[in-house]
């Protein structure tokens, strides 16, 4: 008799167990910063109130029949429900493919689902909460002594030692030594980073959040993906950043230029510098009117660079993920391209 294949049945079941958990995700999200509690009430609509009924609450399929609108007062509901019970369901389809049905499946489904939460939580309310980031440390710790770490500290610690304590050891404490690594590597270097910035700028650049969030992250990845996370988390928050400042300055600009036609056309004032005038000659009166908005609009590019509240949590989440699939592999080529 042959063995009977029932992958064929575990991935839709892993994919709609994601979506249930997706479901209780959306809660955990719209309730943590606001501290009221994930078990109860149920569920209820955000502007009346109405509380949704068991059949209206199915992932998915719920947010589809009602078009995104509530049965009551027709509000429109938040895409972000959908999205998040997508994403979730793919997280674990993705996970169990990738892993097979082992614990490393299930510490990659844990991490993936806890940074969901807060990359959706800190991008909506620019919090970061410890109902998520801590027990998500003390759970990275745990997975340590089960799924193996081999990072930095595994390769370092047993040649202090001597080889009689080394056979005596297992491999759990060295894995439990890179996650306690990562996790003191990953915290000082964000709350170091914050404490410089805030003496040099005088604004605080990123809350205690973050600092729990890396130490999280460091306490699943260890060390070495851990300052691979800080590296492309801070690459693409600064791409971000510039790319920001970069809309407010052409969209201040395009308005200050706007007004300054309709005065100028009210007023009968010539809107652009002759030819003449711009190639010799000192700046004439109209080329320095024409300056002036530039100017004006790169004010407000520093003034939104300055006070702008960048969720830097959303690139650290996203970045630990794709360094726990893929960081290695990056790695490994990175050191055979030198």
């Amino acid at each position: 008799m042959q063995p009977v294949d029932i992958e064929p049945i575990l991935a839709p079941a892993m994919f709609a167990l994601g979506l249930c958990w997706g479901s209780f995700l959306n809660v955990c999200i719209y309730r943590l910063p606001r501290a009221q509690s994930v078990v109860t009430p149920r569920s209820a609509c955000p502007h009346c109130g109405d509380m949704i009924p068991l059949y209206h609450n199915v992932p998915v399929l719920s947010w589809l029949i009602l078009r995104g609108k509530c049965r009551s007062c027709k509000q429109p509901i938040s895409p972000r429900y959908l999205v998040i019970e997508l994403l979730t369901g793919l997280l674990f389809l993705g996970c169990f493919a990738h892993f097979g049905l082992t614990l490393a499946m299930l510490k990659c489904t844990v991490l993936g689902y806890l940074l969901l939460g807060l990359i959706f939580t800190d991008a909506e309310t620019k919090l970061l909460p410890d109902a998520m980031t801590l027990p998500g440390l003390a759970l990275g710790l745990l997975f340590s002594l089960v799924v193996p770490v081999n990072d930095l500290a595994s390769h370092i610690i047993p040649g202090m030692v001597s080889p009689a304590l080394r056979s005596e050891i297992s491999w759990r404490i060295w894995s439990l030594s890179d996650s306690l690594l990562g996790a003191a590597v990953g915290a000082s270097f964000l709350y170091g980073a914050a404490a410089i910035y805030l003496r040099a700028r005088g604004v605080e650049g990123m809350g205690f959040g973050d600092v729990k969030l890396m130490a999280m992250i460091g306490a699943f990845l260890g060390t070495k993906l851990t300052v691979l996370t800080i590296f492309t988390a801070s690459l693409a928050g600064s791409l971000f950043g510039l790319t920001t400042v970069l809309a407010v300055w052409l969209k201040r600009l395009r308005r200050i230029q706007a007004h300054s036609a309709l005065q100028a056309s009210a007023q009968n004032i010539p809107e652009v510098a002759s030819p003449s005038d711009s190639i010799v000659g000192p700046l004439t009166p109209p080329i320095a009117v024409r300056l002036t908005p530039r100017r004006r609009a790169w004010q407000s590019a520093r003034l939104a660079l300055r006070f702008y509240e960048m969720p830097f949590g959303v690139f650290l989440g996203a970045m630990a993920l794709l360094s726990f699939v893929f960081g290695n592999r990056l790695l490994h080529w990175y050191w055979r391209a030198l």
